[in-house]
Order: structure tokens, then C-alpha cells, then sequence
């Protein structure tokens, strides 16, 4: 089989090129598999053991086959971020981060923070608006301060359920993606989800990291529009 498999942030960095062209693998081909093509191609990318594998715009595990023709990508882990991988309980009570440069899947994410111990899940979602004050939103361009968003992303969420209190029933699981780049009309720039045992603790949490990730994660926006562009006031 024969593969492209694209690269983001530092991976990209490293190799010196967006993507990866892959030849030749023997099918069945897994995750697993394509993670040591492309170590094996482009050595320099060092160990790839703690980056995540992604199929389409869902995230995919080590095991999980590549159909022929897929869209594959490898996402490093974000600087202060957690991976937070399935069984990782510790790393989602304290939080999980990521920023994003492709289009978020919200049945993806929710799949990922899903837990058999909790009975209430809830998402909050943020999209792009198509005016703002009377005038048309063509799109919007995130920048991120990365080297920072991972440590203080990790501090709203300690802030947070410290503000909110003892969690009834069990320990939360919290995931928040942000996007990077540009966000077209109607896609989505952020999404919240958490998890926990009882419903009120899952809404509280969630507002609280939504209303204070817009105070202070150090992320902005360019609102490009029919007549110019600007950065909005508010950080994200």
C-alpha cells in the first residue's frame, strides 16, 4: 500500500516537510505500522511512541487498520498537555489539552472522554459566526502563544475545579481542544467536554473552563471580513 501521511507542528518542524510519502507497506497496515515507516523514513523525527495517530479527523489507536486511500496524519503532543490516552485516569481528572490545526470532531472527542463510571456528559462547542456588529465574517485566524497555552490550560483547569468544589460520585474527565489557523464560517474554534458522575458538576465545570479559557488562554483571533480584517478584542 501506498500512503501520504501528513505532519503538523513540531513533527513537521523536524522532518522539514508536511507530509510523508509511504511505499510499499504490507496489509494489513496499522497505525502502529505507519508510525515505523515513518520513523524509519525520516529518522530525525526521534521517537514517535507518545504521538497520536488520526484517521480522517478521528483519533485512531495503535492497533486500528488503515484502509487503503485513508487520510492519515501523526499529532504530537501539545507543549504542557497531557495525551490522555483511554486508560490514563489521572491525566483527564487533572485535564487534557490540544490545539488543532484540522477541523474538530465533536462525536470523536466526545467518544474519547466517554466513561462507563459517569452518567453525565456535557459539550460545549464554539462556532464561527458569519457577522459580527452588522458587518459579513468571511473567517477567522487563530494564533497561539504555544509554548504557554499547554501550562495555562493546565492551570484554568486546576483553577476551575478548585472553584467548582468536590466533584459528587467520583473524579471528572475534562477535554478542551482549540483551534489554530483558520477557521471557516460555521466550523468550530473550541470544544469543551466533561464528564462526570452527576449532571450538575458536568455543566458547572464546563461553563467555568469555557468562561475562563476566553479570560485567559493565550490565544486570538483576526476576523477577516468582506471590508478588512482585525484582531478581536477578546482573546479567543
Amino acid at each position: 500500500m501506498d500512503l501520504v501521511v501528513r505532519l503538523f507542528a513540531g513533527l513537521r518542524d523536524r522532518a522539514g516537510s508536511d507530509e510523508v510519502r509511504l511505499s510499499g507497506l504490507t496489509e494489513p497496515v496499522t497505525i502502529a505500522a505507519v508510525k515505523a515507516a515513518v520513523a524509519e523514513a525520516c529518522p530525525e523525527l526521534g521517537s514517535l511512541e507518545g504521538v497520536a495517530g488520526v484517521v480522517g479527523t478521528t483519533y485512531a489507536p495503535d492497533h486500528a487498520t488503515v484502509e487503503p486511500g485513508s487520510e492519515v496524519a501523526l499529532l504530537p503532543p501539545v507543549s504542557g498537555g497531557a495525551p490522555g490516552g483511554p486508560g490514563d485516569d489521572e491525566a483527564w481528572s487533572r485535564g487534557v489539552f490540544e490545539l488543532w490545526e484540522q477541523p474538530l470532531d465533536l462525536p470523536a472527542l466526545e467518544a474519547r472522554v466517554r466513561d462507563p463510571r459517569c452518567g453525565a456528559v456535557v459539550s460545549f462547542v464554539g462556532t464561527t459566526r458569519d457577522t459580527h456588529k452588522g458587518r459579513r465574517v468571511l473567517r477567522l485566524e487563530y494564533e497561539a502563544f504555544e509554548a504557554m497555552t499547554g501550562p495555562e490550560m493546565g492551570r484554568i483547569f486546576a483553577d476551575v475545579r478548585a472553584a467548582c468544589g468536590e466533584v459528587q460520585g467520583g473524579e471528572p474527565r475534562m477535554l478542551c481542544v482549540h483551534r489554530v489557523g483558520t477557521v471557516e464560517v460555521g466550523e468550530p474554534s473550541v470544544a469543551i467536554v466533561v464528564a462526570t458522575p452527576h449532571r450538575a458538576d458536568a455543566f458547572e465545570l464546563a461553563r467555568g473552563l469555557i468562561d475562563t479559557l476566553k479570560e485567559r488562554l493565550p490565544i486570538w483571533k483576526r476576523e477577516v471580513l468582506e471590508d478588512g480584517s482585525h484582531w478581536v478584542g477578546e482573546r479567543s
